[in-house]
């Protein structure tokens, strides 16, 4: 039979009609059930519901601007920011360890994960399989009685110090709302096999210090990516990495961008601003100038991007959340010499500041008038004229000094090459060991004796075993040593990142990444100069550190030699102690006062303790 014609048939047609109303309502259910789940799934968030949430969260303020209060310990009621849920769970939501209390990740992301998930977060530093804890799945119905009531998503009840906040119900919504969207992404510049990083270079860089500076970057960028093991890469690893991020397969590979700006620094912000346009980075890495770092700090701040580390004179002023610095540059530096002339018995009368205009002097030397200001010590400034020879223009700035003056030099190992050609002053001088270059400040024989210098690091021979690795390193990178100081910055700066950063496992947030620094850097500094410490003794006997890391081409006058492995580290840079703590921004915080010594005068001796101005 034809099966066109059987279609036709009556009993056909009449079983069509009998289906008919069953399709039409199977088509009106396939629309009306979307609609109703659209209709049980949330709205999302309002612009003004998440400012709420995150005003609550920040500040510890309300939606009608009054304070919020939380009830800590059971009975005591604390107003306003000190309740704020940054205070503990942090800007990024992540958490942290306070003594033993282990202050829990609260972002969406770890509050609703399913068993199934793997949120995973290093808890603690100090102990490298501390995680936080598994626990059920949150609903929004369980958080407002975490909040309210302390009560966690198992029914028991949470830590005292947890405080119990009375939140109406638009004021809940505005949290939980704030708290699904906090850190719930990767930062810009941040993907599942990469992390894109830039470094800044200010114009007024030494070309010298730029290129080592680069050149050591690059070689740091190409060693760790040649260990990398990520998703699409099947390459062996060379290097060692904690179990949780083989499990995770958390590394990725770093990308490095130069960014060099031009022309006055009124002009930096927006040349940043369009470097980052064409190409977002996840955080800005070391970095180097001689004149203000602020510009290059307001761009961090305006776009969120943390400024780890840079090797600059003069750090931004400002207060900085997402700014890291080594420590105050020459600003410390005044700060250490403003305290050190008015502790001394026999003050000078009148500090004479020396300076060259459009260099970090400036900072310099209005810092010390500043730590001056109500020392009965007189300061004025004077600043070389460009149109004389340094020479010249040294004594000219140097004309009708009273033998009970003091001179600061706030002043380059350029124009302190031309004190060979000037009389040394009667009464005391003193010199920026971050100018001048440190002991290898080219002053003459003839000014040493009457001469200090402000010294913000640790003196040489106390350092020399925490920049063994360092100079080792070089050796078999085949990378010269032009500037110690700056490049062993450079080290460590990129050293401390790859720690930090698979400390964090997939848990790569800006904000995180800046709390994860205060939290690691002094623990890690003393279990990585420990570690350091063991590597040299099972070196052996003296003289295998220079067999295994080949013999230095380098000028044995410029650098810090390899040493036995006799002598403990006390850490791993030239500074004698690093350390952060929360909105700290300098890890180290003070300088020495130190003179010339020694048959030749080249060697140095503290003329005060450790001054933390």
């Amino acid at each position: 039979m034809n099966p066109l014609v059987n279609a036709s048939h009556p009993s056909t047609s009449r079983a069509r009609s009998e289906r008919a109303p069953q399709r039409w309502l199977g088509a009106v259910l396939g629309l009306l059930l979307p609609l109703a789940a659209l209709a049980q799934s949330p709205a999302p968030a309002s612009a003004e519901e998440l400012a709420l949430g995150r005003r609550i969260y920040n500040e510890g303020m309300l939606s009608a601007g009054t304070e919020l209060t939380g009830m800590r310990l059971g009975h005591a009621a604390v107003p306003g920011a000190p309740v704020a849920c940054v205070n503990c769970h942090r800007r990024s939501g992540m958490g942290q360890v306070e003594a033993d209390i282990l202050v829990p990740p609260i972002t969406g992301n770890f509050l609703y994960a399913e068993p199934n998930e793997k949120r995973i977060a290093t808890m603690d530093p100090r102990v490298s399989k501390l995680f936080n804890q598994a626990h059920e799945p949150y609903t929004d119905a369980m958080l407002e009685a975490a909040i309210r009531d302390g009560l966690n998503s198992e029914g028991r009840e949470m830590s005292a110090a947890m405080p119990r906040y009375r939140l109406s119900k638009p004021e809940l919504k505005a949290v939980t709302a704030y708290l699904k969207q906090l850190s719930a992404q990767w930062s810009p510049g941040v993907s599942q096999t990469s992390i894109r990083f830039a470094t800044v270079i200010t114009p007024d860089a030494d070309a010298a210090r730029r290129q080592v500076m680069v050149s050591m970057m690059r070689t740091i960028f190409r060693q760790k990516n040649g260990s990398t093991v990520t998703a699409k890469q099947s390459r062996t690893r060379h290097h060692m990495i904690s179990a949780a991020e083989m499990v995770l397969g958390t590394e990725r590979n770093w990308e490095l961008d130069i960014w060099e700006l031009k022309g006055e620094p009124a002009t930096w912000g927006e040349q940043l601003s369009a470097l980052y346009r064409k190409q977002p980075v996840f955080a800005l890495v070391s970095g180097l100038s001689n004149s203000s770092w602020q510009p290059v700090q307001d761009f961090c701040e305006q776009q969120q991007v943390p400024c780890w580390f840079p090797s600059v004179a003069v750090p931004g002023t400002s207060r900085s959340h997402y700014g890291l610095y080594f420590s105050g540059g020459v600003t410390l530096e005044a700060a250490a010499l403003a305290h050190h002339l008015t502790s001394q018995q026999l003050r000078p009368e009148h500090v004479l500041q020396i300076y060259r205009e459009g260099d970090a002097g400036r900072a310099a030397s209005q810092a010390l008038s500043q730590g001056l200001a109500d020392s009965g010590i007189k300061v004025s400034d004077r600043v070389l004229r460009n149109d004389l020879t340094p020479a010249d223009a040294l004594r000219a700035a140097l004309a009708r000094m009273e033998p009970h003056d003091a001179a600061v030099f706030w002043l380059r190992a350029e124009d302190i090459q031309a004190l060979h050609d000037v009389k040394p002053i009667a009464g005391k001088s003193y010199f920026s060991g971050l100018l001048a270059g440190g002991e290898h400040a080219p002053l003459p024989a003839a000014w040493r004796a009457r001469s200090a210098l402000v010294y913000p690091y640790e003196l040489p021979a106390s350092r020399t075993k925490n920049l063994d690795y360092f100079h080792a390193w070089l050796n078999i990178s085949k990378l010269p040593l032009v500037d110690e100081a700056m490049q062993s910055e450079v080290f460590f700066a990129l050293s401390f990142l790859t720690d930090t950063l698979a400390d964090m496992l997939d848990n790569i947030y800006r904000d995180y990444l800046v709390e994860r620094a205060e939290t690691m850097l002094s623990v890690r500094e003393g279990v990585k100069s420990e570690q350091e410490t063991r590597d040299r003794l099972a070196l052996g006997r003296e003289g295998d550190m220079l067999k295994r890391y080949g013999a230095s081409t380098i000028d044995a006058g410029a650098r810090v030699a390899i040493s036995n492995q006799a002598a403990k580290s006390q850490g791993t840079t030239l500074y004698p102690r690093l350390s952060l703590g929360p909105d700290q921004r300098f890890a180290s915080k003070g300088a020495y006062i130190v003179r010339f010594t020694g048959g030749s005068g080249v060697q140095l001796t503290a003329e005060s303790e450790w001054i933390v101005p």
